[in-house]
């Protein structure tokens, strides 16, 4: 009998694994779209092939303090662990820096990628071409306790955000402590969980376009639905966004609403192996989730990608997995799926690049 990678006796700690009270920073959320033939949409028309270059030095940016890296890594930049090289690499700190890395590469001709934490994507194994722009370095938060508003960066970490304010007494964020992504991915994507998402409680978000002017956008202008905005496939970058909380409430009763969220989710999510989250949004009939398990699909396994056997809306890198691996084992689960109930999974992770 094979041992599943995610059976509990196969369970090893993995690196980079949330703790209670991890901001995530470790797990690398784009605003590209997917197509539901599952054919990867890339980030502009260049072509996608990558060709193979010697390493060369990294270059400073002039007019900023970021280094322009060649040919970096991006498997220890998603939550995945997969994924090829960023033909070229930056990571700028201020709303400043972004800026002149947008307008560097509008006047290279060069096609952009948004990088933030890394938890929704998965990215090809040939790797990405032009720029790719990681924002997860953003960070700032800013608590308004006159209004009970509370102002962060596109790169804060959601979950640390959560914690936070529930350290503050500040309710409204308790049901994001489990998601391991950044602000602007969350205010893009509407993420949610327990029957709360983003679109509940945003203010406005500030967002930078191509062109370098800054907007800043109500709830109302990003026609928000489950799990998607306006901003997907959208080329304007989330830079700060601004939730309405309610201040005032006993931090300690706050703080154990919170835990008990992540509790919740720890226990019945598998966090112990790389994965993006939930593969697939739910359909309106049932549960992505349930609809892979009702299909005998727990366990499946291509390569070194596997459904998860706690949570069938997973799919887990058990070692050595390539984007490729992953990438089949989507597609073969819609192909299921879609015999039996005759129902396509629409994914919820974004894939870049080339398959």
């Amino acid at each position: 009998m094979t041992l599943s990678c995610d059976s509990p006796s196969a369970r090893e700690p993995a690196s980079g694994i949330a703790s209670p009270k991890s901001d995530y920073s470790d797990y690398p959320v784009s605003e590209e779209t997917f197509s539901p033939d599952l054919k990867p949409v890339l980030t502009s028309t260049a072509s996608p092939t990558l060709i193979s270059k010697p390493l060369t030095v990294a270059r400073h940016l002039p007019r900023t303090s970021c280094l322009i890296k060649h040919q970096v890594p991006l498997s220890g930049l998603t939550s995945f662990r997969v994924g090829g090289p960023a033909e070229l690499y930056i990571a700028p700190r201020t709303l400043e820096d972004l800026q002149v890395s947008f307008a560097w590469a509008e006047a290279e001709g060069l096609p952009i990628t948004l990088l933030g934490a890394g938890t929704n994507l998965l990215v090809s194994d040939r790797g990405l071409p032009g720029l790719v722009i990681c924002t997860r370095h953003l960070r700032h938060t800013e608590f308004d306790p006159k209004t009970g508003r509370v102002t962060a960066g596109a790169g804060e970490p959601i979950a640390r955000l959560a914690w936070k304010a529930a350290e503050q007494g500040w309710q409204g964020l308790e049901w994001a402590v489990g998601i391991p992504g950044t602000v602007g991915g969350a205010v893009v994507m509407n993420a949610g969980a327990h029957a709360a998402c983003t679109a509940d409680i945003l203010v406005d978000t500030q967002v930078l376009s191509s062109n370098g002017s800054i907007n800043v956008l109500m709830p109302e202008d990003l026609n928000y639905r489950y799990r998607t905005s306006a901003l997907q496939g959208d080329k304007r970058l989330v830079t700060q966004s601004t939730f309405q909380l309610q201040p005032g409430a006993n931090p300690k009763q706050v703080l154990a609403d919170t835990t008990a969220h992540m509790k919740q989710r720890h226990t019945t999510q598998p966090y112990h192996l790389p994965s993006c989250g939930s593969v697939f949004r739910n359909p309106s009939s049932h549960t992505a989730g349930w609809l892979i398990e009702q299909t005998g699909l727990k366990g499946h396994q291509i390569g070194g990608a596997q459904v998860a056997q706690r949570h069938a809306n997973f799919i887990l890198n058990c070692g050595g997995a390539t984007a490729n691996d992953i990438f089949r084992l989507i597609r073969y689960i819609q192909q299921q799926v879609a015999e039996q109930w005759s129902l396509w999974l629409e994914p919820e992770v974004k894939m870049l690049g080339e398959f």
